[in-house]
């Protein structure tokens, strides 16, 4: 078996045992009891600030009061109402930033109450039962393409099942789920929750997912208006930015998404190669998914190199605390100038940075961390996009309701304007879009 301070990409740094315990659940689910003692802290705030705070707007008090008064399965209705995917935005919402950071007892105490536990207490207690609180309305003899079978093209697709629509769900990948899948860190969503999810979602008939399709390959934009009422775009961000930097292409130098996709779908962590040092250049959540992937995989050394101060980070302040918990080392105001080795990545150099009026500007002085495993993490972007829709900074451009302004066609989630990339953003945009849809179709 390959060491922790073995040189090299090296598969099996450490024991199976041992990789079990890492990548085992990162929050073990509330007991009843503590489900209760739990939702016993919540005021039931009239205006609840966690309901503005959630971009799906559940009704928190009223799931927490119906938790507390042992209604499991009726606190499950109340979440998936508003978010049909409430079973994985509780595992993954940066509640810190979100509902809890807005709970009065935070405000009053520095501690909220856990609406992010306690939404999974029920949302589990739902499945776990096997049911499904939604029914299927009348065929209304109109058919819909969704495109994408991540978070806003479920959330889309469900909601116009519901209504009576057919609904065809495409997706390039093998399996539907999308960023729920394979773009989430494994510690975070545990024994394939995301297709038990996926599954369930699907229980509510009139659905058809079919995977491998590509828009731009097999399926055109122009074909799908011609053969449905309507269209939903959930695309996602395929591309990513490129490191324009002199090395860049060196072995070992891949993309963090690729990296915690092929780790997701692993059967085996064992078999994962993983660096002795490994350097992560980036901020945000990908960033530390990675980081802390790598680390738990046995790198030795892992450090988060960010080019501009902590404080700019997009990963929260849980995340990058999480971070550090599990060994992580995290730099700040430092750009990559270079990636040096010979074939392989042997270090990166990096130049100091300052954050002033004029921009993000370098220093001159210099350093460099050993690697011989390095990650982009420094944002993804959308990839090939289909003539006749207008983009804005990037991304598909819609209106509050998702529409493209073009003919029978919507979008939302990560590739269209308006929101930040959140789980649970895209939830919300999908089933927004729908209802939109369903309007237009009615």
């Amino acid at each position: 078996m390959a060491t922790q301070r073995m040189p090299g990409l090296q598969p099996g740094r450490l024991d199976g045992e041992t990789l079990a315990a890492h990548f085992s659940d990162l929050h073990a689910p509330l007991t009843p009891h503590e489900a209760l003692v739990a939702a016993d802290r919540c005021y039931f705030c009239h205006d609840a600030p966690c309901v503005t705070a959630c971009p799906t707007s559940i009704d928190i008090p009223l799931f927490i009061r119906q938790i507390a008064t042992e209604q499991p399965k009726a606190a499950a209705k109340t979440i998936l109402s508003q978010n049909i995917l409430g079973g994985m935005c509780a595992r993954v919402c940066p509640t810190e930033t979100l509902c809890e950071q807005a709970c009065v007892r935070e405000t009053a105490e520095s501690r909220p109450v856990e609406i992010g536990r306690l939404q999974r207490f029920a949302t589990d207690a739902m499945m776990a039962a096997g049911s499904h609180p939604f029914t299927r309305a009348a065929p209304t003899g109109r058919r819909v393409a969704v495109v994408g079978a991540g978070p806003a093209g479920l959330a889309c697709a469900h909601r116009l099942a519901m209504k009576g629509h057919a609904v065809t769900l495409y997706d390039a990948r093998a399996k539907g789920g999308g960023l729920n899948e394979y773009g989430i860190a494994a510690y975070k969503s545990t024994q394939d929750f995301a297709q038990a999810e996926l599954d369930w979602l699907l229980a509510i008939g009139g659905i058809t997912l079919e995977t491998g399709r590509h828009l731009g390959a097999d399926l055109s934009l122009d074909g799908l208006r011609a053969e449905f009422d309507a269209v939903f775009l959930g695309l996602g961000l395929s591309g990513v930015n490129a490191l324009d930097v002199d090395g860049a292409g060196r072995d070992g130098v891949a993309d963090a998404v690729d990296f915690i996709a092929e780790l997701r779908q692993a059967e085996d962590l064992a078999t994962l190669p993983v660096g002795r040092n490994v350097v992560v250049l980036g901020g945000g959540m990908t960033a530390v998914d990675a980081a802390v992937q790598s680390k738990l995989l046995g790198a030795e050394t892992v450090t988060i190199v960010y080019r501009r101060g902590q404080d700019r980070m997009s990963a929260s302040g849980y995340e990058q605390e999480l971070a550090a918990q599990k060994g992580v080392t995290l730099r700040f105001n430092a750009r990559p100038v270079a990636v040096l080795g010979n074939g392989a990545v042997r270090e990166v150099e990096f130049e100091y940075t300052e954050d002033g009026p004029e921009g993000l500007t370098g220093t001159g002085e210099t350093f460099c961390i050993p690697a011989d495993q390095v990650f982009r993490a420094i944002g993804q972007t959308l990839g090939a996009v289909p003539e006749g829709l207008r983009l804005e900074r990037g991304k598909i451009r819609v209106d509050a309701e998702g529409f493209t302004g073009l003919d029978k066609v919507w979008a939302g989630g990560d590739c269209a304007t308006g929101g930040d990339d959140l789980t649970v953003t895209a939830v919300a945009e999908g089933r927004d879009a729908a209802e939109s849809i369903h309007r237009a179709l009615s």
